[in-house]
């Protein structure tokens, strides 16, 4: 049945795209809070440290993903 629907590839898509999404957000409010650019109606902080957490969580977790669609 998991052949016949393909839901290894599937899954390894859904691990791969998660894992481009944190890497482009947090990739993203790096380079905007940078240039000094602020999103408009947001309270709160920046906090660097978690973003480049974040953004390295996801690199590994996209590299997962490929890595399972290659093998």
């Amino acid at each position: 049945m998991v052949e016949l629907l393909g839901l290894d590839s599937l899954l390894a898509q859904f691990i791969t795209a998660l894992g481009l999404a944190l890497v482009g957000g947090n990739g993203l409010a790096i380079i905007n809070h940078s240039r000094g650019k602020l999103p408009s109606k947001v309270e709160g902080e920046f906090r660097p440290g978690r973003a480049r957490f974040l953004l390295a969580v996801g690199l590994l977790i996209s590299i997962w993903g490929i890595a399972s669609l290659v093998a």
